[in-house]
C-alpha cells in the first residue's frame, strides 16, 4: 500500500507498506516535493525481476490516480493485474 499527500500536483509524505523497507524510505525522501509529472517521468515502467511492474512503477501510478481523483471525485483508476 502507498499513502501520500498532494498539494496541487506536488507530492508529499510518501509512505509504503511492504516492499524493500530501506529502498522505499530512500525513494520517499528523494521524491519529497516532486510533481506528479516528474515522478511519472522518472519511475513509470520500471520493472522488478520478472514482474511487469515495481514499487516505483506503482508509485507513479498511485500519484497519477491520486491527482486525478483530486480533480474529479468520480475518477476511478483502471487497475491492471500484476504478473
Amino acid at each position: 500500500m502507498i499513502s501520500l499527500d498532494l498539494d496541487g500536483d506536488i507530492v508529499h509524505n510518501i509512505a509504503f507498506t511492504g516492499g524493500c523497507n530501506g529502498n522505499l524510505k530512500t525513494t520517499s525522501l528523494l521524491l519529497e516535493g516532486w510533481s506528479v509529472g516528474q515522478i511519472e517521468k522518472k519511475l513509470a515502467g520500471i520493472t522488478c525481476g520478472r514482474r511487469s511492474t515495481s514499487c516505483s512503477d506503482q508509485l507513479a501510478r498511485a500519484v497519477r490516480a491520486a491527482y486525478e481523483a483530486s480533480l474529479d471525485p468520480n475518477y476511478v483508476p483502471l487497475l491492471e493485474e500484476d504478473d
